[in-house]
């Protein structure tokens, strides 16, 4: 296990959660589940209490750690796509009973947030040429799933078409 990973509290639901997050990406798995030894106030013996597992190479830990909190998008997970496709398949798996937000971000159905980027984005709004730049910004503003493409288009200029 890495020395710092995120832990995910969740309300009951962490193999669920964790079944899903580990199919979205290559190299991701489910690494230890911990089971209570013992009967305990949130649940019973044999319960899962915590999940170590990994996506897209880097560590988490989900707990069932009951109602009392819930996830905001003040902390988010940022995947970096390779490819409008890579954009895609995310946007259509975690949109299923989640909710789109804008600029690429959506809040799944366990309540996750995580934007869903193409990593050339970055590149193209830290472009040293402060037109290009805001011209990717501007086209990126109003969107809600990240169309490459028409960054890339707006990146170029108009007449580039």
């Amino acid at each position: 296990m890495s020395r710092i990973a995120p832990c995910l509290w969740f309300d009951g639901n962490a193999e669920e959660a964790v079944g899903f997050y580990v199919s979205l990406m290559p190299d991701s798995r489910v690494d230890r589940v911990m089971r209570a030894p013992t009967d305990y106030p949130g649940g019973q013996a044999g319960g899962v209490v915590a999940i170590d597992f990994t996506i897209g190479g880097d560590p988490f830990v989900a707990l069932n750690g009951g109602p009392h909190y819930s996830f905001t998008p003040a902390v988010s997970f940022f995947v970096a796509c390779e490819d409008q496709a890579e954009v895609d398949r995310l946007w259509s798996a975690l949109s299923d009973g989640g909710t789109p937000m804008q600029c690429g971000w959506i809040t799944d159905r366990f309540g996750v947030t995580w934007q869903i980027v193409p990593k050339a984005l970055g590149a193209m709004i830290a472009d040293p040429d402060a037109a290009r730049a805001a011209r990717v910004f501007e086209a990126m503003m109003p969107m809600v799933k990240l169309d490459l493409a028409a960054l890339e288009r707006a990146h170029r200029g108009a007449d580039a078409a």
